[in-house]
């Protein structure tokens, strides 16, 4: 049996990034999750029986690289990175502006880079090590309404593909999985807020929100955690520079 790694995750109090956490946990292996805040994290942990909870504001750089190194000195260097924590705005052309995109780039796309220049010295003095992005069918394909979202999620995926070739002679794999619309509470809320807007019904509002997928359904938090999981495994460690959709078919 393969010793427990120490695998973090951001963004994992909830949903994708939970679901992600509970799988190493379930795997055998100690795990960090990272929330926006210490009490999150905490209930997090607990919940799932993580080893540890670290806390930090992803866009903030120096407290995400402080959380980070606290992480390694309480439980050892990251030997997996899950970079899952971001989020989406909505806006028409007419009403994205700088501000948005930076906004956006600053939670989705400037974690990634700033979190791996952290894990990557020990992996690379270990000879191995394994990171995986959590991006989004956003990075793969583009969507009306959420432009500065779409740019930053092609942007991880291009961030993601040249880590890669450049860290593949050291041993440590860098991937990224691109869910489509996902069973989370975030997606749940946004019917409701939708339903209470426009007055449509939440069903027909699901509708379109499963319409391009192929398999008429939203994806399960734990069909990505699966595939992250794989990344992580000794079985993937031929794979890298890969943005694996996991969306039904729909890309």
């Amino acid at each position: 049996m393969s010793q427990p790694r120490h695998v973090l995750v951001t963004g994992a109090t909830r949903g994708i990034g939970r679901a992600i956490a509970a799988a190493f946990v379930a795997a055998g292996d100690r795990v960090t999750v990272l929330g926006r805040s210490p009490e999150s994290a905490a209930r997090a942990r607990d919940a799932i029986g993580a080893a540890h909870a670290a806390a930090a504001d992803v866009a903030d750089e120096d407290a995400l690289a402080a959380a980070l190194a606290e992480a390694a000195e309480a439980a050892g260097p990251v030997e997996v990175l899950v970079n899952n924590a971001g989020g989406a705005e909505t806006a028409p052309l007419a009403r994205s502006d700088r501000a948005q995109l930076r906004r956006m780039m600053a939670l989705n796309l400037e974690p990634v880079l700033t979190a791996t220049r952290a894990v990557v010295p020990a992996m690379r003095a270990r000879g191995t090590g394994r990171i995986v992005t959590v991006a989004s069918t956003a990075g793969l394909k583009g969507y009306a309404y959420v432009g500065a979202y779409c740019a930053a999620k092609h942007a991880v995926v291009g961030l993601t593909r040249a880590l890669a070739l450049e860290l593949a002679p050291t041993g440590i794999t860098v991937n990224a999985v691109c869910p489509g619309y996902t069973d989370t509470d975030l997606v749940a809320g946004a019917l409701d807020g939708l339903a209470a807007k426009t007055g449509r019904a939440r069903d027909d509002l699901l509708g379109e929100f499963t319409r391009h997928n192929p398999l008429g359904r939203l994806i399960r938090p734990e069909e990505v955690a699966d595939s992250v999981l794989w990344l992580a495994g000794a079985g993937a460690s031929g794979i890298t520079g890969q943005a694996v959709a996991v969306a039904g078919g729909e890309v």
